[in-house]
């Protein structure tokens, strides 16, 4: 099936500039005003160096993709390159983890945005309000995107312009406030320390496979979706980098103690800038919630589409030719999450399970290339394809290996439990027929 077929009825709008967008506005989440504090515990001084680690082998991973947006540029992205290369069975696996994982981490956001805005309120009205800015957040935006992909792309730039406010802020003003004396102090990591911060610093710079899931609806994707992971990836790698230097600069010992870093360095400089810090954190939580809803549900789109779940999800709207069902499916899922629980616990099997994805991607992809897969026009064909993957390969096995034994055993409980639902679905659907 050519990727016109896999994808028909939808619209091919979305340029470099509003997929890295979706890419910045995603992997820019939460985490960035929370995490500099729990990698300075974990690393000291010597952070930015787990950032700079991590940036090298989610770079080499970005480099893997780019080669195989460009061969197979279709719906739920990284599903596509593992299906493609692999068969249906570890296709599945893979995009039942992407969205699944996808839908907790968008309902912890959503419910963290709505402890927000609930926090300044009066305790009696709490509980009304968190389930207000939860249905009002993740609805609205998934109504902006049942009216078309271009509405949808515009709410995620928009979002990503906004975001990138108070952290430019807090990277002008606090460059001057740094005292050098706040280097000097040093914590001597241990393996579990490097073993958390890695980890940490991971879960800081994925997301980019979540934009990816929209390829069925990028522009001339063969060059659209390297500039746009190029883009993306680089800034918010450096970005990061310059964000925990100036933290460490600004609080010294007592980064490791702050659980809204950022907004604790801005109070050593103003308390206004302490203010405009935390109105930042909730609108990265949007941009977030944005750009997952943009991508995501068209996992579920290629699901149904590829008859892995009802053909109901693989419909798009006639008018705007928006799989407005996946939408509003997902959006539902991740509501229910959010309005149930928090997604702070499952931080960490989050990662393991983006780990998995991308050493399975990245072989999925040097596989098509040795194929010489393409399903629309020339590849990428980029020369150190080989040397990427295994820079990709090993380090997300070295980040699997850090973890604990428990989170390790539910990694794998979760690959059993989509390898079981598989079989069941395809064991029904050959019984029918």
């Amino acid at each position: 099936m050519n990727v016109i077929e896999r994808d028909a009825g939808l619209v091919r709008a979305v340029g470099p500039w509003g997929l890295a967008a979706s890419i910045f506005s995603i992997v820019i989440g939460a985490g960035i005003f929370a995490v500099p504090g729990a990698l300075a515990a974990s690393m000291g001084v010597y952070a930015p160096l787990a950032i700079q680690d991590c940036g090298v082998v989610n770079g080499s991973a970005a480099i893997c993709f780019d080669e195989g947006g460009s061969r197979i540029p279709t719906s739920g992205g990284i599903y596509g390159y593992i299906e493609a290369a692999f068969g249906p069975l570890p296709g599945y696996i893979s995009g039942t983890l992407l969205w699944f994982g996808n839908a907790l981490a968008c309902g912890g956001i959503a419910a963290a945005l709505a402890d927000v805005a609930a926090s300044v309120l009066p305790p009696r009205f709490m509980a009304p309000i968190r389930v207000i800015v939860i249905v009002g957040v993740i609805g609205g935006v998934a109504l902006v995107n049942t009216r078309g992909i271009t509405r949808a792309s515009q709410l995620v730039d928009v979002a990503a312009t906004l975001k990138l406010i108070p952290l430019a802020i807090f990277v002008i003003a606090g460059l001057g406030a740094m005292h050098r004396a706040n280097f000097s102090h040093m914590i001597h990591p241990d393996t579990e320390g490097i073993g958390r911060a890695l980890i940490l610093a991971t879960f800081l710079l994925t997301g980019m496979e979540v934009s990816l899931a929209a390829s069925g609806e990028v522009r001339d994707p063969s060059r659209t979706i390297p500039r746009a992971l190029a883009i993306g990836m680089v800034s918010v790698t450096l970005l990061y980098i310059v964000i925990q230097v100036i933290a460490q600069g600004i609080l010294g010992l007592a980064l490791a103690g702050s659980a809204v870093p950022l907004a604790d360095a801005m109070a050593r400089i103003s308390p206004a800038l302490r203010l405009l810090i935390l109105a930042g954190a909730g609108l990265s939580m949007f941009g977030y919630i944005s750009g997952d809803l943009l991508a995501s549900p068209r996992i579920l789109f290629a699901f149904g589409r590829d008859g892995l779940l009802p053909r109901a999800f693989g419909r798009v709207q006639s008018r705007t030719h928006a799989p407005h069902i996946a939408i509003l499916s997902y959006a539902a899922l991740a509501a229910g999450f959010a309005l149930t629980g928090t997604f702070a616990e499952l931080a960490v099997l989050s990662t393991l399970a983006t780990a998995a994805l991308y050493i399975a991607g990245c072989a999925a992809v040097w596989r098509l290339k040795r194929r010489g897969a393409a399903l629309a026009g020339p590849p990428l064909n980029f020369r150190w394809l080989g040397a990427a993957t295994v820079i990709a390969i090993l380090g997300m096995l070295a980040l699997i290996a850090l973890a604990s034994r428990p989170e390790i055993l539910g990694l794998i409980a979760l690959i059993a439990a989509s390898s079981l639902i598989y079989l069941v679905q395809t064991r029904g659907t050959l019984t029918r027929r």
